[in-house]
């Protein structure tokens, strides 16, 4: 294979990808885009085009993906993963089916490098002896105030 070849084929590579991190991409082959009619306002062109994006992300089946990646995105997608493992993406905010197919991407790849990320470890920690102070002072303020609302040594007579 000549070299012109080889890298028209890295080229063409990179061009089926979508960038996500510097170290992960996702293959657009695990895409699938249906366009649709809109809904909402938007006169008679709502009838008539179909501009509104049902982008399909194939979540289960992506090699792209790492297992703990893969978790965390179907918990941040939420109900938009469906039973059979598609993550599904509606985007009808532009009367532009070329907008609207942008701004799905755009989704898709803001939530796949969220789930990239792993949340920071929870570091349990303690009240402060101050806090604690503070709130035994406000318990002991408060038990008094009820208990002189209790009734008074004449009015029990």
């Amino acid at each position: 294979m000549s070299a012109l070849t080889v890298s028209f084929q890295a080229r063409l590579s990179a061009l089926a990808t979508i960038r996500v991190t510097p170290v992960l991409a996702l293959d657009e082959r695990d895409l699938q885009e249906t366009f649709v009619r809109s809904p909402g306002p938007g006169g008679q062109n709502v009838n008539k085009v179909s501009t509104a994006v049902q982008l399909r992300f194939a979540l289960e089946q992506s090699a792209d993906l790492t297992a703990e990646v893969r978790r965390r995105l179907r918990a941040l997608a939420g109900r938009r993963v469906t039973a059979d493992g598609w993550l599904v993406i509606e985007a009808n905010r532009f009367r532009s089916q070329a907008l609207n197919r942008e701004d799905a991407r755009a989704r898709l790849v803001e939530l796949v490098r969220k789930a990239a990320h792993p949340p920071k470890p929870r570091r349990p920690t303690r009240p402060s002896v101050a806090s604690k102070e503070r709130r035994l002072r406000d318990k002991r303020a408060r038990a008094r105030t009820k208990l002189a609302r209790g009734r008074s040594a004449l009015d029990q007579g």
